[in-house]
């Protein structure tokens, strides 16, 4: 991944970028971590955050923070108001009748090419969260943030079907140039709910969404250097909030004497999408600083090596997402745990599937705590990373 950035003086104040990553109801983690850091913050304070990028999930945590970044703590209060209260009928439909119609929608473009050429196929249908998002999230007011100066950028990632590129689009203050990368581009545009729909949409179980000439998929597919657009977006260090369990132990060799669900797959799936690509680039990341670290600033400067150390800073739960999820997967509704039941997804080894898609207040609730306990046990670390 580049490093490059533009040098600054010793008097600019560096900008801190926030990285929230994918995880459909995992996300509600984010919620919990804000709330702990608005907290930290004495009333009244600017948003700490100049620089915003999500993706999935995280892509909608990141808009609502944005359009509020004028009043960091009350866009905090109204994100913890829409996941506390949280249905699943608020994201894709649940009622039998609406299941039953998208299960036969999917089931006549399994013997019909043509019809699935026509309209965007799913395992569900989120319109729900899109109707939502059009009522929560006023995009209007992003230009207001960045011309008053409390945003610096807002970057939301999704993955085109075409081109196979991960492409982030952004809406920023004057100066940042699109970029080109291997397989990633930074495209400047005016964000709306469509660029969330797009970069939320889970493959296989909600519907492509079409931007300008092609269709895009969840962010979080293919996105190798998940940190970096915050850095293209003008970032000098970056928060990232995780979404899985940091732990150094490997599992330990098991047997297993049944083959694997569906779900138990898919959780895996969905794992390889939201979190191994992380992992893999904070690795990089932290390479790269220690291998600066050898060369002297003066050298750098006269070899014009254009890359420097990043500071970075990620917070994760301290348990197992999955194991909450089976607490409460009972709170689905009747219709939702007969679907979820017939694939696997409500048993045990189908947890990290059901942890994706638990969009209920109990569930959502729980990881909020979580994350803000969480964050509080940092405080004095956060708040020097934020402030220095």
């Amino acid at each position: 991944m580049s490093r490059t950035v533009k040098l600054k003086s010793k008097n600019d104040k560096p900008k801190v970028g926030l990285v929230l990553t994918g995880g459909g109801a995992r996300a509600a983690y984010q919620v919990g971590v804000l709330r702990a850091i608005a907290q930290m913050l004495p009333d009244g304070a600017s948003n700490p955050f100049p620089v915003i990028c999500g993706t999935s999930a995280g892509a909608i945590n990141a808009a609502s923070l944005a359009v509020a970044a004028n009043d960091f703590q009350a866009g905090v209060r109204q994100l913890e108001d829409v996941w506390a209260n949280f249905h699943v009928g608020q994201v894709y439909r649940s009622d039998c009748l609406g299941v039953l119609k998208n299960s036969f929608r999917c089931l006549i473009s399994l013997f019909s090419q043509e019809y699935g050429r026509h309209r965007a196929i799913s395992l569900l249908d989120n319109a729900p969260l899109e109707s939502l998002l059009f009522r929560k999230i006023p995009f209007r007011m992003l230009h207001h943030c960045i011309r008053s100066g409390s945003l610096h950028a807002l970057g939301i990632t999704a993955w085109g079907y075409t081109s196979s590129q991960s492409v982030t689009f952004y809406q920023a203050a004057k100066g940042i140039a699109p970029w080109k990368r291997a397989q990633r581009v930074g495209v400047t545009t005016h964000i709306d709910v469509k660029h969330l729909m797009a970069s939320s949409a889970i493959p296989f179980f909600f519907p492509p969404v079409k931007l300008h000439r092609e269709f895009f998929g969840d962010g979080s597919m293919r996105q190798m250097t998940p940190i970096s657009p915050a850095l293209h977006l003008g970032a000098d260090k970056v928060l990232i909030l995780g979404m899985h369990k940091e732990t150094d132990d490997l599992p330990g060799r098991v047997s297993a004497s049944n083959p694997p669900s569906f779900a138990q797959i898919a959780g895996h799936a969905m794992n390889s999408i939201f979190v191994d690509s992380l992992d893999v680039d904070l690795e990089r990341l932290r390479r790269i600083n220690e291998t600066l670290k050898l060369i002297p600033p003066e050298t750098r400067q006269e070899k014009n090596i254009l890359l420097r150390p990043v500071e970075s800073m990620m917070i994760s739960p301290s348990v197992e997402i999955n194991e909450i999820a089976q607490q409460y997967a009972k709170s689905l509704p009747l219709t939702m745990r007969y679907l979820y039941k017939a694939v696997g997804a409500m048993s045990p080894n189908g947890s990290t599937l059901l942890s994706y898609v638990l969009f209920e207040a109990p569930f959502c609730q729980a990881l909020i705590e979580l994350g803000h306990n969480d964050t509080l046990q940092q405080k004095e670390k956060i708040l020097q990373f934020i402030n220095s």
